[in-house]
């Protein structure tokens, strides 16, 4: 039986409540956190809702203005509906948002330092690193892809959210204290730099990683490949 949260104060409107559905209501509480859609038609409600996971497994519901919607969607909510939407086709929104949050890996190791999408930080040898959230975003994009680089232009445009090179450097600044806390827990160099200033994830200790068109690149043939660690640590 599927599994849905209340956010909003008082009872669910029937228009809304999918245990008319056969969906199973959870107590406040209940389960671990964004582990279920949750459905919430109080904007001041869905304000106070922090975190990438939390917003990504909430639908607010009952936005008339189109604007609106389209705002609350680029802040992170996994659908944002009108007043007019049936319980049927709710229902199937809450179904496709359930399908997608199955499909989006929560955790992604990489030999000591393992990274939790829900917590939004990473943990080394059971410590957590107390990393910003762009922090994180870098450290979790350039983990999708350990050892291949990832260009400026796609960190900027995939964690930053910018189709365009900002006169700052906040990407060089963020990518500086990324590596001094991952130094910090004994993992200095693990993020390095390639000489077109792109940036990648260093293979962990007997990882062998297939790069399209080059040869695949493992921790120990990493001096003889294309990417430039700013140290010489190896990976745990």
């Amino acid at each position: 039986m599927p599994r849905f949260r209340w956010l909003s104060i008082g009872e669910i409107p029937q228009a809304y409540d999918l245990r008319r559905c056969g969906w199973a209501l959870l107590a406040p509480g209940e389960g671990e956190p964004a582990s279920h859609p949750a459905l919430v038609d109080d904007p001041a409600v869905a304000t106070d809702i922090h975190g990438t996971r939390a917003k990504a497994t909430t639908i607010l519901l009952g936005v008339e203005d189109s604007h609106k919607r389209a705002c609350w969607l680029a802040h992170g909510f996994g659908d944002v509906l009108s007043p007019q939407i049936k319980l049927a086709e709710l229902e199937q929104r809450t179904l496709r948002l359930v399908d997608v949050l199955a499909a989006v890996p929560g955790r992604r190791q990489h030999g000591a330092l393992e990274l939790d999408l829900l917590l939004r930080d990473g943990v080394v040898r059971g410590s957590r690193l107390g990393l910003h959230p762009r922090e994180f975003g870098l450290l979790w994009r350039l983990a999708q892809v350990p050892g291949q680089p990832v260009s400026p232009n796609d960190l900027l445009a995939e964690v930053w959210r910018m189709n365009f090179k900002p006169e700052t450097n906040s990407l060089a600044v963020h990518v500086c204290r990324l590596r001094a806390k991952l130094a910090s827990a004994g993992l200095a160099g693990i993020v390095s730099t390639t000489p077109e200033g792109s940036y990648a994830l260093i293979p962990a200790k007997g990882q062998t990683i297939a790069l399209a068109g080059k040869t695949a690149l493992t921790h120990r043939s990493l001096r003889q490949s294309q990417i430039v660690p700013g140290q010489d640590n190896e990976v745990p």
